[in-house]
């Protein structure tokens, strides 16, 4: 398991949220908000893909390693547990120095 909702109350009244939930619950969450052909893909340290788009909207979450992505707008780290939604036809790249393990995702827009 790594992601699990916890709510927890401290002695200072503050709320602090865990999430912990395994593969397939990752699946079923994003599965409802319309992403399908779910696939993991592992990139060895060093790789680098250029410039490019999808014809739709993308799913990308990272379990383990991490990812830099780029678009025209600018780039975000991702990090285990962090996720990234990319939208059809967004020129993108991407490089991970670590080696990155992800889940992969596609929303089809018909």
């Amino acid at each position: 398991m790594w992601f699990k909702l916890i709510f927890h109350l401290t002695n200072e009244n503050e709320f602090h949220i865990v999430i912990i939930m395994n593969l397939q619950e990752q699946i079923d969450y994003w599965s409802m908000k319309g992403y399908g052909d779910f696939y993991v893909w592992e990139d060895s340290p060093g790789t680098y893909y250029d410039w490019h788009t999808h014809p739709f909207d993308e799913l990308r979450v990272v379990l383990k390693g991490s990812i830099l992505i780029g678009t025209e707008e600018g780039q975000v780290l991702l990090k285990q547990g962090d996720y990234l939604e990319v939208p059809s036809n967004t020129r993108h790249w991407a490089r991970t120095e670590t080696g990155v393990s992800y889940l992969c995702g596609t929303k089809r827009n018909y």
